[in-house]
């Protein structure tokens, strides 16, 4: 059935009385795709289920495929975010995008309908280990920031020089979720979550000698850390990073009323 046909069915159903609206809605929530030429399918819904939009992922695809997508996206979305978007392709995507914004140490670029506020209680705080581990620390800030959260950013306080990270203990305290990004060794999270009494999402980078093996040692060492409340995402995956604290915090935004009661 093509979804004019489903949408109008579940309508009249809801119009006659057999089916609830609460009933209807969840059926929405998983009603609506649009394709994009014979290379993608657009998740028009994703924000009804998950309370985020579909994001674009840049690596591998060509600037005309990420324009495309993006001028269907903007038809339904206030905000449009492609990640992993080099310099070269911004360039040629300006081109083809008018009122493109990007961010360059993230690798970010968005659509974005009027000015992004924030519109959820709670503090993400981002931590960053050194200056090269600073792409993927600024992926999280973005993302989180375009998510609507209010976010606080302490970069360049690995271990090496810990008294960077203990004059600013502000920081930790005042956060209620932490993402803490570490390459090298990655060491930087247990240290956090030591000192902290909120959720500590780290994220291991690629950025290290030959036997960080491209982010495999840092990512043991934050798996295996002593120290609890510690989650641990992908190598480099600042944006995934972001969407989990997001929901962390969203989650007990929910529960709240409840826990008040």
């Amino acid at each position: 059935m093509t979804q004019p046909e489903a949408l109008q069915s579940l309508l009249e159903a809801v119009a006659a009385g057999n089916v609830t609206p609460a009933s209807a809605l969840d059926k929405l929530k998983n009603l609506a795709f649009e394709s994009v030429g014979d290379f993608a399918k657009i998740d028009h819904h994703r924000t009804l289920r998950t309370g985020f939009p579909e994001v674009i992922w840049g690596l591998g695809k060509t600037p005309e495929q990420i324009a495309q997508i993006m001028e269907v996206m903007r038809s339904r979305n206030p905000l449009v975010m492609a990640t992993r978007i080099e310099p070269d392709v911004f360039t040629k995507l300006q081109e083809k995008v008018p009122g493109l914004q990007y961010y360059p140490t993230a690798r970010i670029c968005t659509l974005v309908q009027g000015t992004i506020q924030s519109k959820y209680s709670g503090i993400i705080s981002v931590i960053c280990a050194g200056t090269s581990d600073l792409p993927v620390a600024e992926e999280a800030a973005v993302t989180a920031e375009l998510c609507g959260f209010q976010v606080k950013r302490l970069w360049d306080v690995g271990v090496a020089g810990i008294h960077r990270l203990l004059s600013n203990q502000h920081v930790v305290t005042e956060a209620d979720v932490l993402i803490v990004v570490a390459g090298m060794e990655g060491a930087l999270p247990s240290v956090v979550a030591g000192l902290a009494d909120c959720p500590v999402i780290a994220v291991p980078t690629s950025i290290g000698y030959g036997t960080s093996f491209g982010g495999i040692a840092p990512l043991l060492t934050m798996l295996n850390s002593c120290a609890p409340g510690i989650g641990v995402v992908n190598i480099d995956n600042g944006f995934g990073a972001a969407i989990l604290a997001g929901q962390i915090l969203r989650t007990a935004h929910k529960l709240k009323p409840t826990i008040d009661q």
